[in-house]
């Protein structure tokens, strides 16, 4: 039984390095690293949950193929329950192909997949009735599941007495606010990132951001910033926490990182400013390494470096 489901995107990620510039028609190009990874708002969330002793599920969709098979191989790995995750008939599992320059910039070719497969009915209804938090990640970028769907998944959840979570990608389609509307009301727990709040809200303070999601009846408002911390609101208490000084290598899965931390602190009965406090330090141990889960730390680590400050 699980404290903390994990629902949404799950991929499969192809890290090569370094490319430079792209091979001529026809020609190959050998690069020094090529590296097979999990990724995934939910997988990366899952797994960040599961690295600080969180018992942990994940639900989401894959294919009957190569990939996977290492998803869900990867995920038991890190002992994680995946009855949640299903398999399609009709699409492959998405993945993405990272190709890091010298200097470390990244462009990415992503083939969306299975979780352009994944619906309503394909929850696993079971795994979320027997957890505390059911965290969906990567709302924008699931077509058979955003906006209604995803409401009427968050609202029966919290029927059963599960708390929600919600946390989003970047939107290519541009529709933000329209998608997400339905959902924001049976929202208890939202840790979007700046950029992303700001499309959503039209709103660019994050003071006056939180102020419109509030509004819009979602109940505690944890805005990621980066290298500026965070900023979290609810209707009693506000703050800012600075974040974590360590030495960035990569900063790819430190949103699903924070909100792994974020959500193992509540777990843990913390108040919100400490659960904060865990989610920085999350966050900071991803970006030390490359790839969005490498660089995740212990229970014990992440709470030495949390326990450290800021300095």
């Amino acid at each position: 039984m699980a404290d903390v489901a994990c629902l949404g995107i799950l991929v499969a990620d192809v890290v090569a390095r370094p490319v430079d510039e792209l091979p001529e028609r026809g020609r190959l190009t050998l690069v020094e690293e090529m590296t097979l990874s999990i990724g995934g708002c939910a997988a990366n969330t899952g797994v960040g949950l599961a690295r600080l002793g969180i018992n942990t599920a994940v639900l989401g969709k894959v294919g009957h193929d190569g990939f996977g098979d290492f998803v869900v191989r990867t995920l038991e790995g890190e002992g994680i329950d995946t009855r949640g995750v299903v398999r399609s008939d009709t699409a492959a599992t998405a993945a993405t192909m990272a190709l890091v320059e010298s200097g470390g910039e990244r462009s990415f070719i992503h083939y969306i997949g299975a979780n352009a497969d994944f619906m309503e009915q394909d929850v696993v209804w079971e795994v979320v009735r027997e957890a505390k938090i059911l965290h969906i990640g990567g709302a924008l970028l699931l077509p058979q599941l955003d906006g209604e769907p995803t409401a009427r998944i968050l609202q029966a959840a919290r029927e059963a007495g599960v708390q929600t979570s919600l946390d989003t990608v970047w939107d290519p389609s541009g529709q933000w606010l329209e998608v997400l509307a339905p959902c924001l009301p049976h929202v208890d727990y939202f840790v979007p990132s700046i950029e992303e709040a700001r499309m959503i809200t039209q709103r660019e303070e994050p003071e006056e951001i939180a102020e419109f999601l509030l509004n819009w009846g979602v109940g505690v408002v944890a805005l990621k910033m980066g290298e500026g911390g965070c900023y979290v609101r609810t209707a009693e208490e506000e703050f800012y926490l600075p974040a974590y000084p360590v030495e960035v290598v990569d900063a790819t899965g430190a949103g699903d990182a924070f909100a792994a931390g974020f959500l193992a602190g509540l777990v843990m009965g913390w108040d919100l400013k400490r659960a904060t406090a865990l989610a920085n330090a999350t966050g900071a141990w991803c970006v030390t390494a490359m790839g969005a889960t490498t660089g995740l730390r212990s229970w014990e680590e992440t709470v030495a470096l949390m326990e450290r400050g800021v300095g």
